[in-house]
């Protein structure tokens, strides 16, 4: 049974594509962010209860660098609406000072602003 969620979501402009690190692989796209972790959608379910040492492409530099590396556990795999695709929630391992400012720049540069009550 899930938890219910204690961080703000943020949805991302771009699908920032989401490699595991050793096999170089494509295993899906993050399509939201929080300071706890992440949502990927994926053709192929993801094993749940797994630890993933991952690489994020961005869509222009960041600190220097046109990715990021990172380690997350896959906490829940279901489908998606459409039925060809799969959402999975990620929550960040050990994470560092330095992991935290980069998710909160992911979060300024990449992610929908919030809305102002404005049309």
């Amino acid at each position: 049974m899930q938890g219910k969620r204690k961080l703000k979501r943020r949805h991302l402009i771009y699908y920032l594509r989401v490699f595991e690190k050793k096999a170089d692989q494509l295993i899906g796209h993050m399509v939201d962010i929080s300071s706890g972790g992440m949502m990927l959608i994926s053709e192929d379910p993801i094993k749940t209860g797994m630890v993933f040492d991952l690489r994020m492409v961005l869509p222009v530099e960041l600190e220097g660098s046109r990715e990021i590396t990172f380690s997350a556990e896959s906490m829940w795999c279901r489908a998606d609406e459409n039925p060809d695709f799969y959402n999975t929630g990620f929550q960040w391992i050990k994470t560092s000072p330095a992991h935290i400012k980069t998710i909160d720049h992911l979060i300024q540069k990449f992610c929908f602003k919030e809305s102002l009550g404005q049309l």
